[in-house]
């Protein structure tokens, strides 16, 4: 009789059998859809700033703007009297500019010119050598003169180092007077014209006293131009 086999209960008492291992699902299509996005803008957006880098270094090459060149040709000051007594200054200068369009393919429009008239860094007077009524435009390549008068009487306050510098002033017959001007401009290229501009304009001068019967000698002075 064959030997019979042991009843087996059940029990295993082999190496431990792991769980079945669930498949794991990633879920990178909204994150690799949102990287494709945000490259194609970027490469959308670096090719933009290059287009238009282009643009403005043809139009650059093109056109080759320049500011405007201003100078103060002629200075003509018949009275220039401090009064210590009550703090006003007598004045009377007349002052001819020239404004100059070095462009050749731009024109400027001239909508309105303001200049004021400082000593010690005191203001004495304004004037508007432009208004819209007389605006004008300024062809390529010309030069158009321009006039300010300054006359009249101001209360200005100077201490004492400032009314030595005016008699110092005085006794050399040569004034330290600056001019700012403030401008609203516009350029214009072929039928098409820019906003306007304001840039500012300083003339530091040196202004002689001018006398009866004598030629006052001035020097053109170029003025510094800010945009």
């Amino acid at each position: 009789m064959a030997d019979k086999q042991p009843h087996l209960n059940g029990a295993y008492y082999g190496p431990a059998i792991p769980p079945a291992t669930q498949p794991r699902y990633r879920h990178h299509h909204g994150r690799s859809c949102c990287g494709c996005l945000f490259g194609i803008l970027w490469k959308l957006l670096v090719a933009l700033i290059v287009l238009v880098g282009l643009a403005i270094l043809i139009f650059w090459l093109v056109v080759q703007p320049r500011s405007f060149k201003f100078h103060v040709t002629e200075a003509d000051l018949t009275q220039f009297e401090y009064n210590t007594n009550n703090n006003t200054l007598h004045y009377n200068m007349v002052l001819n500019f020239t404004a100059r369009n070095p462009n050749k393919k731009l024109s400027i429009y001239y909508d309105k010119v303001e200049a004021l008239a400082f000593y010690e860094d005191a203001r004495f007077s304004n004037y508007d050598v432009i208004t819209h009524m007389n605006s004008f435009r300024q062809y390529t390549k010309s030069s158009s003169p321009m006039s300010a008068v300054f006359s009249g009487h101001r209360v200005l306050t100077l201490d004492n180092e400032q009314i030595s510098e005016l008699n110092q002033d005085k006794n050399d017959g040569v004034y330290d007077i600056y001019v700012k001007l403030y401008f609203r401009i516009r350029f214009k290229l072929g039928d098409v014209i820019s906003r306007h501009l304001k840039p500012k304009v300083k003339c530091d001068l040196k202004v002689p006293m001018s006398k009866i019967g004598t030629l006052t000698l001035f020097r053109t002075t170029t003025c510094s131009i800010h945009f």
